[in-house]
């Protein structure tokens, strides 16, 4: 039987091959050269909380800045066309993007108590971002995902997705000297705090994206970002069974403090937030109840010298089923550049501190948890959270040459309560670790290679070791390797 492609990847093909028609019609007409007014001075871009650049590209695509691609003179080729395409004025334009993604994961004992899985992936992003004068922009974002393999179960909304609107906004920003002033709305990415926290999940076929209303104010040494969202609840077919989710509201106030930088004569950072996240059912233990979550915290970051750092801590109170909710996540990353030479090896470690208990008794909860954060920072394999957890890492970054990084890491790994279990990264316990075994969870080493073969493809090798402590051994659980390949190609 010949295979037939699923509607959703053929009318996004259709898009993309629309879209080339497009440029094609487009490098007919002379593009203008007139230059960009100059952005004025500020809060550094890179620390807004909106998401890095590396080669011109990012994960989150509407920050990118394709201003220069007026000049036919800065364009290498065809696809160079699809980033400024002219509609009338040389401040009303078109910015098309997109991203094609192949994987293949390999896990043994999968969830640590099963069998052997295989994964094959891929994904589909395309983006238009119109740009109505310097002041208004609505930005778009369709993304296909898809999975196939041995022993997957039932794959969520978020790794298999006929088709889903994945972003969908209207922004506004206007600036009063230096300082900005900005507001978005509708479905998005935000990533504004620590990575542990939020993050758009790279790792997931589909990104985490919210709903609702972002506004900020940048100067040139403070900024503030108040923000009110729900989460999504989706499902695997086209884009009517994706729908904003009521049950889980996300809303907060995140700051930013550009530290002196005279002190260390450095870029250093000093964010502090204040969060609410209201859920209908969060599961602890036997008890799937209303949570009503409380995040205050300080984020330090950015770097002294050779070295680079990213300290949080974060107090988190509130109340789950009427019961009283306190805990704490202390989490501390940081490496030294062994050498003058921007491709030295990084010598560092990470140390992390999520508390747990309660979970099954006792008259207070203690068990921290995260928003949405990066689920495969404590194993590839997604078999660790920063919920009664306590993690010590050295690490090592290599970079044999310009286009290739090499990550090791060895992870010790323990749970904080002993009475409570041990957390996979979705935030559910291990059934049957609760009260069980020693405080040691698990060992972890890991081995990261990415090549970035030219600034839209990357090649990335994932390789996994996890050794199963006496917390996981004595519930049953077993040790697993992990192995995953892919390429990425964004234009």
């Amino acid at each position: 039987m010949s295979w037939k492609p699923p509607l959703s990847l053929r009318i996004c093909c259709g898009v993309l091959w629309a879209t080339l028609a497009l440029a094609a019609g487009a490098a007919d007409s002379p593009a203008s050269t007139t230059t960009a007014p100059p952005a004025p001075s500020g809060y550094p871009a890179a620390a807004t909380g909106q998401g890095g650049i590396a080669n011109g590209y990012s994960a989150v695509r509407w920050i990118e800045d394709w201003q220069r691609m007026r000049d036919p003179g800065q364009r290498r080729d065809f696809l160079d066309r699809l980033k400024y395409l002219p509609l009338g004025r040389p401040d009303v334009y078109l910015t098309l993007s997109g991203e094609l993604r192949g994987r293949i994961n390999h896990t043994e004992h999968a969830q640590l108590n099963g069998g052997e899985q295989r994964q094959d992936i891929y994904r589909v992003f395309l983006g238009t971002d119109l740009h109505l004068g310097p002041k208004l922009r609505l930005y778009g974002e369709l993304g296909h995902g898809f999975i196939d393999g041995r022993n997957i179960g039932q794959p969520s909304g978020t790794m298999r997705n006929d088709l889903f609107l994945q972003q969908r906004f209207i922004d506004w920003t206007d600036h009063y000297g230096d300082v900005e002033v900005g507001a978005r709305y509708g479905r998005q990415v935000f990533i504004d705090g620590p990575n542990l926290l939020v993050a758009a999940r790279d790792n997931n076929t589909l990104h985490f994206t919210v709903n609702g209303l972002r506004t900020w104010i940048n100067g040139e040494h403070l900024r503030a970002d108040l923000f009110d969202f729900h989460f999504n609840r989706l499902g695997n077919g086209g884009i009517d069974d994706d729908h904003s989710d009521g049950n889980r509201r996300f809303s907060g106030i995140t700051g930013g403090i550009v530290l002196p930088r005279r002190w260390f004569d450095s870029p250093l950072y000093l964010d502090p937030f204040l969060w609410r996240q209201r859920q209908r059912k969060v599961t602890w233990g036997a008890l799937s109840a209303r949570e009503e979550r409380y995040y205050g915290g300080l984020r330090l970051w950015g770097e002294i010298g050779k070295a680079t750092l990213d300290w949080t801590v974060n107090h988190q109170w509130g109340d789950h089923d009427g019961r009283r909710l306190e805990a704490w996540q202390a989490l501390f990353a940081q490496n030294w550049r062994l050498g003058a030479d921007r491709l030295a090896p990084r010598l560092g470690f990470h140390a992390d501190y999520a508390s747990g208990g309660g979970a099954y008794g006792g008259q207070t909860l203690r068990n921290a948890s995260a928003p949405y954060g990066n689920n495969i920072y404590y194993a590839y394999g997604l078999f660790l959270t920063p919920t009664n957890l306590a993690a010590l890492a050295p690490n090592l970054v290599l970079a044999p040459f310009a286009t290739v990084r090499v990550t090791l890491e060895y992870q010790w790994t323990w749970r904080v309560d002993r009475d409570d279990a041990v957390y996979r990264a979705n935030g559910t316990a291990y059934a049957g670790t609760a009260g069980v075994g020693g405080n040691h969870s698990a060992d972890v080493a890991r081995l990261q290679v990415v090549w970035t073969v030219t600034p839209r493809l990357s090649l990335t090798t994932r390789l996994e070791h996890l050794e199963a402590g006496s917390a996981l051994e004595q519930g049953g659980y077993r040790s697993s390797n992990f192995a995953a390949v892919f390429a990425s190609y964004r234009f």
